[in-house]
């Protein structure tokens, strides 16, 4: 009997060791595992930017756009904002981008931003620019993560490059890029040795008439497809012109000075009596672009107040039906 209770006894121990063991066993490969286990990869990305790094955490869904030329940055890149300041002089929106803009919430203009507005929609990126809304970038930052662009002059697709990196769509940014710089170069092609003309853009408007120059929207797109300006009117940009090479304000007695192989003119919204009164004035009549056909009214819309990749693509069609004339 002692003989069959110290066998069971035996077998007993025998099954607890193995038991033990197999714990021990499971519970090293667990500690194993979660000593292996990666850690999960930060999503955040920092962006520099005009008023110095944003970090944000994570591609943004809700996002806010604050310039006429960032919405379209916005629409090209396939990002629907819930925000936008109202375009410039359509209600609220400029009739090529409408559709695209259906439901999207007004938080005011460029000039004149509704921050309460922007807080209620809750972003987790706002975007804007520091010659507009620079006074108001602390507040704008303590409702979301704030990039701003520093300039609305010069090269258009710098904020555009810009605006692709603070949404996280930089790739995608490359892309749309490089479709336009396509149609660029298939332009110039079709255009031939008409690039070789010289241009004039004139603006008339009541806060006064302008001609635009290099740094003008519409003289980026005629500068990468390789037309030259009028070379009389290099005197007019000096160091001392208060708007650089992007235009120079000017009174009748220049007009001359308007002159080109080809000129090119559009009108803002609230100034068609300007218009009227310039073109019908004898120093623009006696213009040779005038006289012999080549003065082209333009939208100035889509040549100048849009001012990004939707309107300069549309701009491209634009001349490519004009010199086909």
């Amino acid at each position: 009997m002692q003989r069959k209770l110290w066998s069971v006894f035996s077998i007993l121990t025998i099954l607890s060791l193995f038991v033990l063991a197999a714990c021990g066993n499971t519970s090293e490969e667990s500690t194993k595992e979660e000593k292996e286990e990666p850690k999960a990869e930060s999503t955040s990305y920092t962006v520099e930017h005009a008023m110095g790094s944003t970090e944000i955490p994570d591609t943004p869904e809700r996002v806010v756009i604050l310039t006429n030329e960032g919405t379209e940055a916005l629409l090209a890149l396939d990002v629907k904002p819930v925000g936008a300041v109202m375009s410039w002089d359509q209600d609220p929106w400029y009739e090529h981008i409408s559709a695209e803009m259906e439901g999207v919430e007004v938080v005011g203009d460029e000039i004149e931003v509704n921050v309460e507005k922007i807080a209620e929609l809750k972003p987790d990126l706002i975007i804007g620019n520091k010659i507009r809304q620079e006074a108001l970038y602390d507040q704008l930052k303590g409702i979301a993560p704030t990039v701003f662009s520093d300039d609305l002059a010069g090269d258009w697709k710098i904020n555009f490059e810009l605006y692709a990196k603070a949404l996280n769509l930089s790739d995608k940014g490359a892309e749309v890029m490089a479709e336009y710089d396509q149609k660029v170069e298939e332009l110039k092609t079709t255009l031939g040795d008409k690039v070789n003309q010289e241009i004039s853009i004139v603006r008339f408007s009541s806060r006064p008439t302008r001609i635009y120059y290099t740094d003008s929207f519409s003289g980026v797109v005629f500068e990468q497809l390789g037309f030259k300006r009028a070379a009389h009117q290099e005197k007019l940009f000096t160091e001392d012109n208060k708007m650089g090479n992007f235009a120079v304000e000017v009174d009748k007695e220049l007009i001359p000075e308007m002159d080109a192989d080809q000129l090119f003119y559009f009108t803002y919204a609230d100034s068609a009596a300007v218009e009227e009164e310039w073109i019908n004035d004898p120093l623009w009549q006696n213009l040779s672009a005038v006289k012999e056909g080549n003065a082209h009214k333009v939208s100035d819309i889509i040549w100048n107040t849009a001012g990004g990749v939707k309107a300069a693509n549309l701009m491209l069609e634009d001349i490519e039906k004009i010199f086909a004339e």
